[in-house]
């Protein structure tokens, strides 16, 4: 299966995070090392761009407006009238932010990892809206995908080097029972960015993999989207109905980039996605 197209042709180096942002009907998406957060908007095809300061992991839209940022040196918190203010700074050298999601009661779990991709140099955390933060995985190498079933009663998780999607018993904020869900094989790449869509199922990005995967709940494969990239690192469902697959490419670190490497591509109609809530803070 395939059937892309191209929503926002651009080459950044490091394209990441896409969310539906159901309030403004938009979606956002980041340049991880551009320190670049973009907008696009698939009705009327406006698109924003907004430099962030520092390089960005991730970006989610926030209850009361605003947005809340995965940055380099903690999280910080875009007010409504776009003014800036850090909720948890946290200076660690040589780490900085990655992927996040939002669960089911509005904490952030955001992630973090080394530039040199150190084993155990990473965390994933849980951040609440009062800026409480709690280290969840303490010794990651590159936290990526993590998302929720449809009852939140499962959390998802990636990190990278180890080939895994995992799995974890999820309970009021807590996680137990970590277990692989699926493995990828030598040969197809590393899983990066993931989705759950209404179905429970998982979707997941494949880093030097050149496609998307869905797995279902017991871990099986039933779907593959090749992609015209070989950096594929995220994808998320939006527009209006939530049935449009998203998905976010990089250019960093290829010779010879292929024309689309680093822009923002779509799979329309590719399934049913499910309603995100915004960051509590």
């Amino acid at each position: 299966m395939s059937g892309y197209e191209v929503a926002v042709r651009a080459e950044a180096a490091l394209g990441e995070g896409p969310t539906w942002d159901a309030a403004a009907g938009r979606l956002l998406w980041i340049d991880i090392l551009g320190s670049r957060v973009h907008g696009y908007d698939p009705v009327s095809g406006r698109r924003t761009v907004r430099t962030t300061e520092q390089h960005v992991g991730a970006v989610k839209p926030r209850a009361g407006g605003g947005l809340v940022l995965n940055l380099r040196d903690g999280i910080g918190l875009l007010d409504p009238d776009d003014s800036f203010r850090w909720l948890h700074r946290e200076v660690v050298p040589g780490r900085r932010a990655n992927d996040a999601a939002v669960a089911p009661d509005g904490a952030l779990w955001a992630g973090t990892m080394r530039y040199d991709e150190a084993p155990g140099g990473g965390t994933l955390s849980r951040v609440t809206g009062d800026g409480t933060v709690e280290v969840v995985l303490p010794d990651v190498a590159v936290s990526n995908g993590t998302g929720w079933s449809p009852d939140g009663r499962r959390m998802y998780y990636i990190d990278s080097p180890t080939r895994r999607v995992d799995v974890f018993d999820h309970d009021a904020g807590r996680v137990t029972g970590r277990r692989p869900l699926a493995v990828i094989e030598d040969g197809a790449g590393f899983p990066d960015g993931l989705t759950v869509d209404a179905d429970g199922c998982v979707w997941v990005a494949l880093w030097d993999g050149g496609a998307v995967r869905r797995y279902t709940p017991d871990g099986v494969l039933d779907r593959v989207i090749e992609l015209p990239v070989p950096r594929v690192t995220a994808c998320a469902f939006g527009g209006a109905g939530l049935t449009d697959l998203y998905i976010t490419t990089a250019r960093v670190g290829l010779d010879s980039p292929p024309p689309l490497a680093g822009s923002l591509l779509v799979v329309p109609g590719a399934g049913q996605g499910l309603p995100q809530p915004a960051f509590a803070g």
